[in-house]
Formats: structure tokens, C-alpha cells, sequence
């Protein structure tokens, strides 16, 4: 138990002693979660509004595809975006392999699936011939996606949470794009694994308690603003 103590002690004394690596580690780890998850939703929004106007087939299609990509391992996205990247490959002259880009997309493409399928059941939860009625108002498609995500805006703010906190902890597709490099690529959950690798235990539990309260404050706005909007 003591030992247990002591750790903890000293990753807060990593912490509030300003250490370089932990706060770089923390913006890396921010501008990949709020990079991927917005590329997400100028992706994901209007193909979940879509799919609120798509024939019965298309939408059931889509839903279905939306619903089974929650449960894809971020491993396999994570192999076959390595080896898309991987030099030799019709891509490789973009060089994306262990680059921050690398991680986005991947995030980006397991933060999809999130957004489509939360925002869809949303949508689809409205008032029966809302959508309908604007369009024989004459609103335009583009209106009607707006009015339809502002009237569904509690279940597209979950859905937002849900790709944004997802992004801030996942750790197998983007170890494996992006190298979990040492002050290049690591985010503080791949970190984690640096650190017991190299046993320091009070490093890992320094970036999990940031980890902990970043998800905590990021959660917590964001429900307050969802909350907000009702």
C-alpha cells in the first residue's frame, strides 16, 4: 500500500512541477481528439441527415453499416491504415506513416461511425413530417439538415462527447500509424505504455490522472452546454 502512496505522489509531483514532456504530451493529445473528432462531423453530419431523407432501403443500409463500425476493433482499422501508409504502398509518397496526420485520420474513421449512427437515431427520433413539412415550405435540402441537427442538438452533442472522449483514450489504431514515437507521436494514453515499458510507474500514473481529469472537464462541459440547449 505504501508503495501505491509513494507513486502517486510522485506523478503529482511530475505534474504540478510544469515536466515539458507531460503538458506536450497533454496538447499533442488535444489537437488529435478535437482535430479528428471535427473532421468526423463535417464527414459524419450530413450523411446521418441523409440518411433521415434516404429510402427505407438506403437508410436501413446505412444504419446497419453506422451501427457494426461502433464495433470495429480500432486494431484492424489500425493494421490496414499502416499498411495503406506503409511506403511502398500507392500512398506511400504522401508519408504519412508516424505522423500526427496518420493518427487524425484514424481517429477520424473510428469517430465516424459514432457520430453517423448517434445523430441518425436523433434525427430520426423527431416529430414525425417535420422534415416534410419544411420541404413543402420550400426549404432546401441544406435547410432542412440544419433544421433537423438543430431541433436533434441534445443527441448530436452526445454524439460530439461520444467521438470527442473516445479520441482522448483510444490507444490501438493510432500506436500503430503513428509509431507511439517519444515526444513525437505518443498521446498520454499510448504514453502509459512507454512508461511501464521503461518501468516508471509514477510517469504512467502521471498521464493517467491527467488523462482522468481531461476526460472529466471535457465531459463536463460538454454536458452542461447539452444540457443547456434543451
Amino acid at each position: 500500500m505504501e508503495f501505491i502512496f509513494v507513486m502517486v505522489r510522485q506523478a503529482l509531483e511530475r505534474i504540478f512541477s510544469g515536466d515539458i514532456d507531460v503538458w506536450t504530451t497533454v496538447w499533442r493529445t488535444l489537437q488529435l481528439a478535437f482535430a479528428s473528432t471535427a473532421l468526423a462531423l463535417v464527414i459524419g453530419l450530413p450523411i446521418a441527415v441523409w440518411l433521415a431523407e434516404a429510402s427505407t432501403r438506403a437508410r436501413r443500409a446505412g444504419i446497419v453499416v453506422a451501427n457494426a463500425g461502433l464495433g470495429l476493433p480500432p486494431v484492424v482499422l489500425g493494421v490496414y491504415l499502416a499498411v495503406a501508409f506503409y511506403p511502398a504502398s500507392p500512398l506511400g509518397r504522401l508519408q504519412l506513416t508516424n505522423t500526427l496526420t496518420a493518427m487524425i485520420i484514424a481517429q477520424a474513421l473510428l469517430a465516424l461511425p459514432i457520430v453517423v449512427a448517434i445523430t441518425a437515431a436523433a434525427v430520426a427520433g423527431l416529430p414525425a413530417g417535420l422534415l416534410e413539412q419544411a420541404r413543402a415550405f420550400g426549404a432546401s435540402r441544406p435547410r432542412r439538415g440544419v433544421l433537423a441537427l438543430r431541433e436533434a442538438r441534445v443527441g448530436v452533442f452526445a454524439a460530439v462527447m461520444a467521438a470527442l472522449l473516445s479520441a482522448l483514450a483510444e490507444v490501438g489504431a493510432v500506436i500503430l500509424v503513428g509509431g507511439n514515437i517519444e515526444g513525437h507521436t505518443n498521446t498520454l494514453a499510448s504514453t502509459v505504455l512507454l512508461d511501464l515499458s521503461a518501468s516508471d510507474p509514477a510517469g504512467a500514473t502521471a498521464n493517467v490522472l491527467v488523462l482522468l481529469a481531461l476526460v472529466l472537464v471535457v465531459g463536463g462541459a460538454l454536458t452542461f452546454v447539452q444540457q443547456r440547449s434543451r
